[in-house]
C-alpha cells in the first residue's frame, strides 16, 4: 500500500466538506421536526415517514465519505461507515414508532398504528422499503465480510424485514394479491415476495448465529419468531402447504432449542 502523504489528507479533508455540511443541515432538519412532533403529535407518523428518509439520506453521505477516503487514501473510514450504521438504525427505529417492532404480531393489531399512514400509497411504502433495504445492503458491503459487526447486521436486516411487513396493511394486501384489476396488484405481489424473502433470511441468519457464535437462546427463538411470522404470511394469502411447513419448522427449532437449555442447565 502507498504511503498516505499529508497532501492527500488534507485533499480528503477538503472533498468531505460539503457531505459534513450536508449531514449537519439534515441533523438539524431531524431536530427541528422533532420539535414539532413534541409539540404536536398529530401527523407524527408521516413525519417519522419523511425522518426515515432523511435518515437513509444522512447514510448515503457517510457511506459517499467512506467512497472518498478509499479513493483518495485508499483504505476505508471506519468512523464514517460506523456513523452510517447508527443512522441506518434511527431509519429503522422511527418506522418502528409508527408499526411497532414486534416479529409475530397479529395483522389486526396493526390496524391503528397503519391508520396513522393510511394517506401513504402503497406505492410509496414499497419504494421506501426497498430504498432502505439497498442502504443496509450498500453499508453491509462497504463494511465487507470480515467486519466485526457482521453479525450484529443479523439484528439490523432482522428488525428491517420486520418493520416492512408491519408497513404493508395484510388485510388489504390479501386481497389484493388476487386480483389483477386492483390498481397495487403488480406492487403489492412484489411486495409479499420481498416479505418473504426477508423474514426467511432473517430466520436463517438467526440460527446461524445461535449455532455459529452467540448460543444465546434468545437469537433461536427470535429465529423461531420470523418463522411464524412467515407461517402468518403463509395463511394470510391462502398458502395453506406453506403454512404447515413452516409451523413444522418452528417446531424442530424450538425442540432444538429446549434440549439445548436443558442441557446448558444441567452442566
Amino acid at each position: 500500500m502507498a504511503k498516505v502523504t499529508a497532501q492527500d489528507r488534507e485533499l480528503y479533508a477538503q472533498k468531505i466538506v460539503p457531505y459534513a455540511d450536508r449531514i449537519k443541515q439534515t441533523l438539524e432538519k431531524e431536530k427541528s421536526i422533532l420539535g414539532l412532533i413534541q409539540k404536536d403529535t398529530a401527523g407524527s407518523s408521516y413525519k417519522k415517514l419523511l425522518l426515515c428518509d432523511e435518515m437513509m439520506y444522512v447514510a448515503s453521505l457517510y457511506m459517499m465519505m467512506n467512497s472518498l477516503s478509499l479513493k483518495l487514501l485508499s483504505f476505508k473510514n471506519n468512523d464514517a461507515l460506523n456513523d452510517a450504521r447508527k443512522a441506518l438504525y434511527k431509519a429503522i427505529i422511527y418506522l418502528e414508532e409508527i408499526v411497532s417492532n414486534i416479529v409475530d404480531i397479529p395483522y389486526t393489531d396493526l390496524d391503528d398504528k397503519l391508520a396513522g399512514i393510511s394517506n401513504t400509497p402503497l406505492t410509496t411504502r414499497y419504494y421506501q422499503i426497498r430504498k432502505l433495504g439497498l442502504s443496509i445492503q450498500m453499508l453491509v458491503d462497504a463494511f465487507g465480510d470480515n467486519s466485526k459487526w457482521k453479525w450484529s447486521f443479523v439484528e439490523l436486516e432482522g428488525r428491517f424485514a420486520v418493520v416492512a411487513k408491519n408497513l404493508l396493511d395484510m388485510k388489504k394486501a390479501a386481497k389484493d394479491y388476487f386480483d389483477p384489476n386492483s390498481a397495487d396488484y403488480d406492487n403489492t405481489v412484489y411486495y409479499i415476495r420481498l416479505i418473504k424473502k426477508l423474514l426467511e433470511k432473517s430466520a436463517a441468519a438467526y440460527r446461524d448465529r445461535y449455532e455459529l457464535s452467540t448460543r444465546r437462546i434468545d437469537d433461536i427463538r427470535m429465529g423461531i419468531n420470523f418463522l411464524l411470522a412467515q407461517r402468518r404470511l403463509a395463511i394470510a394469502i391462502g398458502n395453506s402447504d406453506e403454512a404447515e411447513e413452516l409451523k413444522k419448522k418452528a417446531l424442530v427449532w424450538k425442540e432444538k432449542m429446549d434440549a439445548d437449555h436443558k442441557a446448558g442447565s444441567s452442566r
